[in-house]
């Protein structure tokens, strides 16, 4: 497979040129266990390298959380490029809006170098940041995050989420209570600011990161039956490699805890109750496989509200030849 692109140098160039600006930024996102990363390497590969992969997994940005985020192993990354994996350590916070900034350095980065940047994870909030830009909200503000963290232990989800819907029930309609992150989030915008996170949102926001052409592909999952038992074979199989293992490692540490988002990464938070005794290993899987379900089910709705997404079945020929002709490579 050949392609229109540039031949690909070492050397980065000016980002301005009309040459770097002309290559299309691919994205790749779908529900969890949807097969997103196995049809960004066929494409990598259909590219013959003219391509690199950006990370766009909010917990894949950590060092040593491995397997419970189907991280790419090492053999994968030593034969495709990856960029923005393992960058923090997971004491570290991260925001959408620094996901933007370093995603845009390394995107104009591989267009300097004549390659195409692909973009695959199913963060869609890191992708919105992106593309689309954020409203310019409150930063976060870590002794709120713990009254907080503290509440919901006091409370329960379902309490701190009544408690949304009475300062801002635009964000509460749009939050299922489960979504302990983002409920606190919106929690932690009003107490720090006075102003709804609804409000917030619905002021102007700031410039997209990511100039010229965006192509959007969102993989379709198997019928909910198979993408269902996908899912629990999935998590089931991370537990055989080792996933409790991984979360005693983390938990050893003694500086982490279940307040950090790292740490509410869906299966670790489960894995990391079961190991303070608060569940059978058995019941953790079970509670892993339904958060993942619920992770699952949060990302289509998302992708399909957002509108802008072609949806493409990974399991079909024509899907990797549609996005090859529409990001420009051709048969040589």
């Amino acid at each position: 497979m050949s392609s229109r692109f540039p031949e690909s140098t070492d050397a980065p160039t000016d980002t301005s040129t009309d040459r770097s600006a002309q290559l299309p930024v691919v994205a790749i996102s779908g529900p969890t266990a949807s097969g997103k990363s196995s049809f960004a390497l066929q494409l990598h590969e259909a590219l013959d390298g003219a391509a690199e992969l950006v990370n766009v997994d909010s917990a894949q940005i950590y060092v040593g959380m491995d397997i419970g985020t189907a991280k790419p192993d090492a053999a994968t990354r030593a034969r495709v490029p990856h960029h923005l994996l393992d960058i923090l350590d997971p004491l570290e916070p991260y925001s959408a809006a620094r996901f933007a900034s370093d995603a845009g350095r390394v995107i104009a980065d591989i267009r300097a170098r004549g390659r195409v940047p692909i973009l695959v994870g199913g963060t869609l909030l890191y992708f919105r940041a992106l593309f689309d830009g954020l409203s310019d909200l409150p930063p976060a503000d870590p002794a709120i995050r713990r009254e907080l963290e503290a509440e919901r232990e006091r409370i329960g989800a379902d309490g701190q989420h009544a408690r949304l819907r009475e300062v801002d029930p635009v964000t509460a309609a749009r939050l299922h209570p489960n979504d302990s992150q983002r409920v606190q989030r919106a929690l932690e915008i009003h107490l720090a600011s006075g102003i709804p996170a609804s409000d917030w949102h619905a002021r102007p926001k700031a410039e997209a990161a990511v100039p010229g052409i965006v192509l959007r592909y969102a993989v379709r999952p198997p019928a909910k039956k198979d993408h269902d038992d996908r899912m629990a074979a999935r998590f089931e199989q991370m537990v055989r490699e080792g996933l409790i293992d991984e979360v005693a490692r983390l938990r050893a540490r003694g500086d982490l805890h279940l307040g950090l988002p790292s740490m509410r990464a869906v299966g670790y938070r489960q894995i990391w109750s079961h190991l303070d005794g608060e569940t059978s290993r058995l019941e953790a899987v079970r509670r892993g496989v339904i958060a993942t379900r619920q992770y699952a089910k949060r990302q289509m709705t998302w992708l399909r509200g957002e509108g802008n997404w072609v949806w493409i079945d990974p399991t079909e020929p024509f899907s990797l030849a549609q996005v090859l002709k529409e990001v420009g490579a051709q048969p040589s």
